[in-house]
């Protein structure tokens, strides 16, 4: 039986030309019998069929209908016909979390023998998990650099099966030609993976420029409030459908209802967040170039970024609300004496890891997010002691520069 031949779950009557911010607030599921206007919040484990031949037919998959949380309710799919909507896919599956969406697209696609290129600027924990543990079950990962279209290219085999990517990149914003890199793939009989968690489908939709599948950590801009957990994979219904979706149903990688709830709400408002965040973000780029103890400045909105055009044309004209520097200092150890220092200075920014949020977040890259990595792995990805990585929020800006002005201008050499 075709997925055209079986019962289907209803969907939202929208028109089929419905923009971004309207979808963002209006695609799921339609409303229960009551009529309520905010999306419900299925908190079940388990769903009662009618009949046992209902129940049998419903398991075989011969009819879609919600059966078991671990893979299958009401909220969840609510917010992946959401996100699928605004990432321009069409499909999505939400997992427990950003790491767990990347696991479940290697199990599904990938075997032993099988072979990944990445870039060597992704996420530590990317790196960890495609180079470390995936490569004890005889799946190799080479890593080259985010930017040379021509080190992708030789990085090749006969056995490739999948291109991985992350742009901008954490924490040096680095840039990737989506368009090309798809077209590298293409032509080895690969598929492209973007992980848009920087941007966000507000700013950049990645298949529009040939991207295969899209990642997210909803735990970022998503939610846009620091508060749960989450992860995402959008793509083609013959890969998420047909390929993730019975082995979440195996493996149970599974976003409980509450945190896609909480996700849901967040993408309503996720447009007027990123813009408001990334006008932030620029204007505190530009003040951190002309401060003194400030050596480099990373932000895809400064004229001065390597791919500055590039992120330009790729991101609807604005770079993302993340903003890395590198601070003045002689050597490795004075320079993160003094990145510690600036950080330690704030009395406004958030000091953790995390970002995305709408409170402002500073972190020291190279001891946190990037910490499992050896120091060879990060000088290859650019992190040095000196980076300090700003996710800027919604705070007032003044109020920022002042706070990062408390320790930068106090630095010693």
């Amino acid at each position: 039986m075709t997925g055209s031949d079986r019962k289907q779950i209803p969907r939202v009557d929208l028109p089929a030309d419905a923009r971004l911010d309207t979808l963002a607030v209006r695609e799921g599921l339609p409303p229960s019998q009551y009529g309520e206007n905010s999306e419900a919040l299925f908190l079940t484990s388990s769903f009662v069929h009618p009949d046992a031949a209902t129940a049998a037919a419903r398991f075989a998959n011969e009819e879609e209908a919600f059966v078991y949380t671990r893979f299958t309710n009401p909220t969840t799919m609510m917010m992946e016909r959401r996100l699928a909507a605004l990432e321009g896919t069409e499909s999505c599956i939400a997992t427990s979390s950003g790491m767990s969406a990347i696991l479940l697209l290697c199990m599904g696609l990938l075997k032993a023998g099988d072979h990944v290129v990445c870039s060597q600027s992704v996420f530590g924990s990317t790196i960890k998990l495609l180079g470390g543990e995936l490569a004890r079950f005889g799946i190799e990962t080479s890593f080259v650099s985010q930017t040379d279209v021509a080190a992708w290219r030789a990085a090749l085999r006969p056995t490739t099966r999948l291109l991985f990517a992350e742009t901008p990149s954490n924490p040096l914003t680095e840039v990737c030609d989506i368009a090309l890199l798809a077209r590298v793939a293409h032509e080895a009989g690969a598929l492209l993976a973007v992980d848009n968690c920087f941007c966000s489908p507000a700013l950049q939709q990645p298949v529009k420029f040939g991207a295969d599948l899209i990642i997210h950590s909803g735990t970022k801009y998503l939610d846009g409030q620091g508060r749960v957990i989450a992860g995402a994979v959008c793509g083609p219904a013959r890969i998420v459908d047909d390929v993730l979706v019975p082995l979440m149903r195996s493996t149970g990688l599974t976003l409980s209802p509450f945190n896609a709830w909480v996700v849901l709400k967040g993408l309503e408002t996720l447009g007027i967040r990123m813009v408001a965040q990334s006008d932030r973000a620029l204007a505190l780029a530009q003040w951190l170039e002309g401060h003194p103890a400030v050596r480099r400045v990373y932000h895809p909105g400064l004229p001065s970024h390597p791919q500055h055009a590039l992120a330009m044309a790729q991101q609807n004209g604005r770079g993302g609300s993340v903003v890395s520097f590198i601070v003045r200092g002689e050597g490795a150890e004075t320079a993160r004496r003094n990145a510690f220092h600036a950080i330690d200075s704030t009395r406004i920014c958030s000091i953790t890891a995390n970002l995305g949020d709408t409170k402002t977040t500073i972190t020291h890259p190279a001891s946190t997010s990037h910490g499992r990595l050896t120091e060879a792995q990060r000088l290859a990805a650019g992190i040095t002691q000196g980076m300090i990585r700003v996710a800027v929020g919604l705070d007032d800006l003044e109020d920022l520069k002042a706070d990062l002005a408390r320790g930068l201008d106090t630095l010693t050499a």
